[in-house]
């Protein structure tokens, strides 16, 4: 990050580290050009990013990304293959859901043993993670990467109990639905469907835990059904407007409505799908349909108009979330480059304190609500 930069520091709401460290066989302690290589080498084409990443914990520090919610995502699905990103994968039982989730998060476990990352279950330990990145006397490469435990799908919460387990275990966000069916809702690509009775009790528990729930990739159906039962902190980690770019995967003006009146916030995807109307993946060029990271501030000056004001946006890249290069804005070559929308938001009217409080303020004052 330049060393003009008035805002040095920023929070990202939503990346799938454990996915691309254990499903991708990904190691994240190396820099982006060192993994995309390696992959080139290789010849590995079984995934459609291979050789394009744009994440890993080097640039994060290099672009003062010090704290994400990151997830763990592990899907059931009966007929599915755990592997296959084309269908509908899945394990065949919740307990491999499950034990799977518990190997990403052993991942996130021995990046704390390495001192690269630092888990944020509670206030102290999020004001304790703040004052290391503000000391000015310890070099970046030694500041860890603060993360909040979050889940991706709630097929892996074999039962209630569940739950409580993963609470224990530092789990601060939970998404209860994720690509089509679920246990416990129905997701994105499964319009008309909603939540089911197992979402339901879920979601009533949800409420005797400081939890937040990402309504991210709910049915238009299970989002109203969702809203009615929880009532905690609700957040939508990484959505974009439905008017700008249709189709089910984006909100409504209702639905962001809904966020704002509950205090939530959106965080912006920069996934080419969601920033360009019919977007075709492996097909279309970014670069030949100039999608930029410009395109996102679109996406928040539509929230913004509605809220009156800019304290419900913020980023949830959701970058190498499955999508590489091939799907990311033109003007970006690693994460480390969500700098640039400093410049982007200044030009397009947004002030200091705007800019401030989408970098990193309003995903602070969520936190605070939920690890009080």
């Amino acid at each position: 990050m330049s060393s003009k930069s008035k805002f040095p520091f920023i929070i990202d709401g939503h990346l799938d580290l454990a996915t691309n460290a254990m499903s991708m066989n990904r190691d994240l302690t190396q820099k982006v050009e060192a993994i995309r290589k390696k992959e080139k080498d290789l010849g590995w084409t079984d995934f459609q990013d291979r050789g394009k990443g744009t994440v890993a914990l080097p640039e994060l520090r290099q672009g003062n990304i010090g704290i994400v919610i990151t997830t763990m995502i592990s899907r059931f699905s009966e007929v599915g293959d755990p592997l296959d990103t084309m269908a509908l994968p899945g394990w065949h039982s919740p307990q491999q859901a499950y034990a799977h989730a518990q190997c990403q998060l052993a991942w996130y476990r021995e990046m704390e043993e390495l001192g690269e990352m630092t888990q944020i279950k509670s206030q102290k330990d999020l004001e304790k993670h703040l004052d290391l990145w503000k000391d000015e006397n310890l070099d970046k490469p030694k500041r860890p990467i603060g993360y909040l435990l979050a889940l991706e799908g709630a097929d892996s919460i074999v039962n209630l109990d569940y739950l409580y387990r993963y609470h224990e275990q530092g789990l601060r966000s939970i998404g209860i639905s994720h690509f089509g069916p679920g246990r416990y809702a129905a997701g994105t690509h499964s319009d008309g469907s909603g939540l089911t009775s197992l979402g339901k009790e879920l979601l009533k528990e949800m409420n005797t835990l400081n939890l937040m729930l990402d309504l991210t990739h709910q049915t238009d159906r299970g989002f109203y059904e969702a809203l009615d039962i929880f009532q905690g902190q609700v957040i939508a980690s990484h959505q974009n407007c439905r008017v700008l770019v249709p189709g089910e995967r984006q909100y409504t003006d209702d639905q962001i409505k809904c966020v704002l009146e509950r205090d939530g916030i959106i965080g912006g995807s920069l996934d080419a799908w969601m920033l360009h109307p019919n977007f075709r993946m492996n097909i279309d060029d970014p670069k030949q349909l100039g999608i930029d990271m410009e395109r996102l501030v679109n996406h928040f000056d539509h929230i913004c108009q509605i809220a009156g004001d800019c304290q419900h946006i913020g980023f949830g890249t959701d970058l190498d979330g499955l999508f590489g290069l091939e799907q990311t804005p033109c003007d970006m070559n690693s994460i480390a480059d969500l700098h640039k929308f400093e410049g982007i938001l200044s030009r397009r009217g947004y002030t200091e304190m705007d800019i401030e409080n989408i970098m990193y303020k309003n995903w602070l004052r969520i936190l605070n609500t939920v690890l009080k």
